[in-house]
């Protein structure tokens, strides 16, 4: 089960992460064997399942996506957490209100 402080400890480190736009950083949380869908995936790398799958291409999606939000920046909203995942709520650069699930294989990743 993961804490309280836990998930805010991952959500304080990955909103940090992108705020600094690190992309080291920002894959630090990622397992090898990660797999995204998202449907920024779908308008950023043409692709009709916006599913990113394995660690290498989750970092060229990335990148693609940092080189297109230059002005990207996240403000935490609320955190969730269960046994094994987080939803962060968080709002963007552009106003938005997106919310990102995680499911952890290994803790943290």
């Amino acid at each position: 089960m993961l804490t309280k402080e836990e998930a805010y400890h991952f959500a304080e480190h990955w909103l940090n992460a992108w705020n600094a736009h690190d992309l080291d950083q920002i894959m630090a949380h990622y397992d090898d064997q990660v797999e995204l869908s998202s449907p920024v995936a779908l308008l950023l790398l043409n692709d009709s399942e916006g599913r990113v799958v394995g660690k290498t291409n989750l970092r060229a999606y990335f990148g693609k996506g940092l080189a297109a939000y230059p002005m990207l920046h996240f403000k935490l909203k609320d955190v969730m957490w269960g046994v094994k995942s987080i939803v962060l709520y968080y709002e963007n650069q552009r106003g938005r209100i997106p919310a990102n699930t995680w499911s952890f294989r290994l803790k943290g990743k």
